[in-house]
């Protein structure tokens, strides 16, 4: 798919991370961007920096999904491209100091991440539909989703974390074998250890040890390389149903 102002895009969990680097890149494009997420003075910044619009939505909402694409595609129209990148990711052991984990915490993390995730998929997809097809190849719309390399090498604390991200992982196949017919790609990127406004908070030294820990570059991933990839994905049509690793070729150990 080209890339240009002929195009809409949401990007969900916008306002930050990830998200804004997507948005910022997309923009970039001539791409009319809709950010979805919940800090309304950052995603709102964001926004206008890049000329788009925000919404406040709440992923795990039913009918503020509803509302956010109805309000995406009232000016933008409908989008051809989504890239999810909305999530939190709390840390807790299965068990400690004799208390178990939090179930509540758990759903929670589910509900962000997985179901958030699916939720948005769901409604784009049904909005792609209804396109006029482009190219030769008859494609409609491009979904990206964002897993994590904890989906495959989930640390200590990470098991609702690991567990979200292994579904959407899991999800990448075959929501993109479901949406074949209707000219939809899905493929998902699973992130190392980036740069992000959680990891920014820790001490200096400490991201600097994190980022010793990838084999090259030995450094955090920077949210530009992300959006490259995010980029990539809809621009080369060959890439359908494939969850691909973004971590300069780390595995994490245990803790």
């Amino acid at each position: 798919m080209k890339l240009d102002n002929t195009v809409a895009a949401v990007v969900t969990g916008g306002a930050s991370g990830l998200g804004a680097a997507t948005a910022r890149t997309l923009a970039a494009q001539g791409v009319r961007v809709t950010i979805f997420d919940l800090s309304e003075e950052a995603g709102q910044a964001i926004a206008d920096e890049i000329g788009g619009l925000f919404v406040k939505v709440d992923v795990t909402d039913e009918a503020s999904v509803i509302a956010g694409f109805e309000a995406a595609r009232g000016r933008n129209g409908q989008e051809r491209v989504l890239v999810n990148c909305a999530g939190i990711a709390p840390a807790a052991k299965t068990t400690s100091r004799g208390e178990p984990h939090s179930l509540g915490m758990f759903e929670s993390v589910i509900a962000v991440n997985l179901v958030g995730t699916f939720r948005c998929v769901a409604h784009a997809a049904t909005g792609m539909a209804n396109l006029e097809p482009l190219g030769t190849d008859g494609e409609r719309g491009v979904i990206v989703m964002t897993a994590s390399v904890a989906a495959f090498d989930g640390q200590i604390g990470q098991a609702a974390y690991a567990a979200s991200k292994g579904g959407i992982a899991s999800l990448t196949l075959p929501v993109a074998r479901d949406l074949s017919k209707l000219g939809v790609r899905v493929a998902t990127i699973a992130p190392g250890i980036f740069e992000t406004p959680m990891l920014s908070a820790l001490p200096q030294d400490v991201q600097d040890s994190l980022g010793t820990q990838v084999p090259f570059p030995s450094r955090l991933g920077k949210g530009e390389e992300y959006a490259a990839l995010a980029m990539h994905i809809c621009e080369n049509a060959m890439l359908n149903g494939e969850t691909i690793r973004l971590d300069g070729a780390i595995r994490m150990a245990p803790k």
